[in-house]
């Protein structure tokens, strides 16, 4: 064998130890790039490390010099164009960069790192399918075995039962393979299987604690599933393997937003679109938090930044149209109207533009036109969430004939002794926001947001083998004081500010009154409700992010209102005076009374602030966050007149 000459071991020498010098100390790879083009002038490797240690030390700008030149000239070396496009990302120049990792990824497909940077940017850009679709080849490049690459193959191609059947037999083999168990944890992540991710990545961390990717896929798990407490400490170790990384300060944003630190998402979300200021599902995201914070301006800015970086986004539209405070202008609703006309429209833009032209309709008066806005929107919606309105009755009649005064008389004394929580329950829409406002002014009382915590509760037991709400009967005191202890310690994320009482003001909490009484028998429950009509309009006009799937049609609302009165009526029955009724009619026609009448059932002195509620500052995260950032007004009472002669399905129904 011939042995290289001393030039070009040298020269292979120094551009490793350039290369090595990169994650450790760029400035020092600069150098050393610099110094091997003094001696080769255009050495494309040099280049390379040239590029990549400028844009490693922030100075993208330089990068963009350096490689800009050499992803041209290589136009089939896959690591310049895969460099090329993170500089490009940095530049926020997004769509270029897509294309640069695009054939970075078509030149080298076993390129992972290409496959996760295309991920990221899919993600920043709102396509949930193309990011999980690079996710996936990422996953596959990342490995070698052969049966996980036919898998992996799988996966990729959407053949999810083959890709779980190939997964499963290779862990009975290899009941550690650390990267067969991400593949598996992402089969059921496809199919919502969320616990069974959960669980399979927890095995697969304990393993391999400094396996990235999967810390990665286990934050998202966390995160779809309302386990922000669980998620944002694995999010913040992401962060510290790259503090820049835009996927993860993306899910961080997302993420300290669910537990109310708006601030603190808000900065992250300044930073993100700094470096990426073309990504409009980042503005929209970080509208939201502006909204809930009460920055209103600034959050109309955001949203309209949105709309002119994507004006087909409709979500975009909605969310203005939704603060209830800012009318569209004639151009405007021209525009969402041409946008219909768009035969590529999906079917989320659709729904969300005919709800936004309802509004602007409705602001001019227009309401059977508006009407028909309302409706379209809400049949295409209809489409695309589940709702059985038997289920419903089923159940509440269930919980009907389980929560018997014999049940609440043999267990009384039990449960956890808190008196902390104040639940306001009800019909969404009928001034449970209002009720949530007036007690937050109060000096010793906190208002959080509607928590999924008491839900998630009963969702857990339903899975059991006794079920919800029947596992109830077979816990002792110590079992239900224990399920009151949870509740309490999984909202504490919640709870900002050191007050002895807190809110919880989830609606659909008035189907677990029974629950509440057992686990926290000292706790407040407060039903808002409104005249039937005008909470049943203003609910279906109103398009829900989640969880209300019964409000997409009159018939159903209907109903449900009616499954709601007779399951209160029972718990009134059989808990007398246990549960709080506030009309939000009377609050509205005679404040100070009804004020002082729910200061005095949550056993809290009179303060007057409560009276000047609209001026407490705080986050609001509802449909009404703008409505009780002012004094109460008169007009919004008999809106749902004014369509009275297109609500005959809802009428008959109540």
């Amino acid at each position: 064998m011939i042995a290289p000459s001393p030039e070009v071991a040298t020269l292979a020498q120094a551009l490793t130890h350039a290369r090595r010098l990169l994650a450790a100390n760029p400035e020092k790879a600069e150098t050393q790039a610099n110094e091997i083009l003094a001696v080769v002038p255009g050495h494309p490797e040099a280049v390379l490390v040239l590029g990549v240690a400028r844009r490693r030390q922030g100075d993208v700008a330089g990068a963009r010099v350096v490689l800009e030149r050499l992803a041209r000239e290589q136009p089939r070396a896959a690591a310049a164009q895969f460099e090329w496009g993170l500089t490009l990302a940095a530049l926020g120049e997004d769509a270029a960069a897509m294309g640069a990792l695009r054939r970075a990824v078509a030149l080298k497909p076993g390129l992972s790192d290409g496959w996760r940077a295309l991920g990221d940017l899919l993600t920043l850009a709102g396509d949930a399918g193309g990011a999980d679709a690079a996710y996936a080849q990422s996953i596959r490049a990342s490995v070698n075995d052969p049966s996980l690459m036919r898998a992996g193959a799988a996966l990729c191609d959407g053949d999810i039962p083959v890709a779980e059947r190939l997964l499963k037999a290779h862990l009975k083999q290899q009941p550690t393979d650390v990267a067969a168990m991400r593949m598996l944890a992402e089969v059921a992540t496809r199919l919502g299987r969320y616990a069974d991710a959960e669980a399979l990545l927890t095995r697969c961390l304990e393993l391999a604690p400094s396996f990235v990717g999967a810390r990665h896929n286990y934050a998202i798990v966390l995160h779809r599933q309302n386990k922000s407490a669980e998620a944002i400490p694995h999010i913040a170790a992401l962060l510290r393997h790259d503090a820049r990384d835009p996927s993860y300060r993306n899910l961080m944003a997302a993420t300290l937003a669910t537990v109310a630190e708006y601030q603190r998402a808000i900065e992250i979300y300044d930073g993100l679109l700094k470096d990426y200021p073309r990504q409009p599902k980042v503005w929209l995201s970080y509208g939201h938090a502006l909204k809930t914070a009460g920055r209103r301006a600034d959050a109309v800015q955001a949203y309209r930044n949105c709309i002119e970086l994507a004006p087909a986004m409709g979500e975009a539209f909605w969310s203005l149209a939704n603060l209830k405070t800012e009318p569209f202008a004639a151009a405007e609703v021209t525009a969402m109207q041409a946008q219909l006309d768009m035969p590529e429209a999906t079917v989320e833009d659709r729904l969300h533009f005919h709800y936004a032209l309802g509004r602007a309709l409705e602001d001019s008066g227009d309401y059977a036109a508006s009407f028909a806005q309302y409706a379209e929107g809400a049949r295409l919606r209809r489409g695309e969430v589940p709702y059985n309105a038997d289920e419903t009755s089923a159940q509440m009649q269930r919980a009907q004939a389980f929560f018997t005064p014999a049940l609440f008389a043999a267990r009384d004394g039990m449960g956890c002794a808190s008196t902390a929580p104040i639940f306001v329950v009800g019909l969404p829409r009928a001034g449970s926001t209002l009720i949530e406002q007036i007690l937050s002014s109060h000096s010793t009382v906190e208002g959080t947001m509607e928590l999924p915590e008491l839900s998630a509760l009963a969702r857990e037991m339903r899975d059991t083998a006794a079920g919800y709400p029947d596992g109830l009967a077979l816990l002792d005191a110590a079992g239900l004081a224990a399920l009151g202890t949870r509740y309490l310690e999984r909202t504490r994320i919640y709870r900002k500010m050191d007050r002895p009482r807190f809110i919880d003001k989830m609606p659909n909490n008035f189907a677990h009154v029974g629950l509440i009484q057992l686990i926290l028998p000292h706790a407040k429950i407060i039903d808002a409700r409104r005249h039937p009509m005008a909470a049943g309009f203003s609910v279906f006009k109103q398009h829900f992010a989640r969880g209300q799937n019964f409000s997409y049609d009159l018939t159903d609302i209907g109903r449900y209102y009616q499954d709601y009165l007779a399951l209160m009526d029972h718990f009134d029955a059989v808990l007398p005076g246990r549960v709080h009724r506030v009309i939000y009619e009377d609050m509205v026609d005679n404040t100070e009374h009804e004020v002082r009448r729910l200061l005095e059932y949550c056993d809290l002195p009179f303060e007057p602030a409560c009276l000047r509620f609209w001026e407490t500052p705080r986050a609001v995260r509802t449909a009404s966050s703008e409505q009780v950032r002012q004094p109460i007004f008169r007009e919004g009472l008999n809106q749902w007149r004014n369509y009275e002669r297109f609500l005959g399905p809802l009428k008959e129904a109540l």
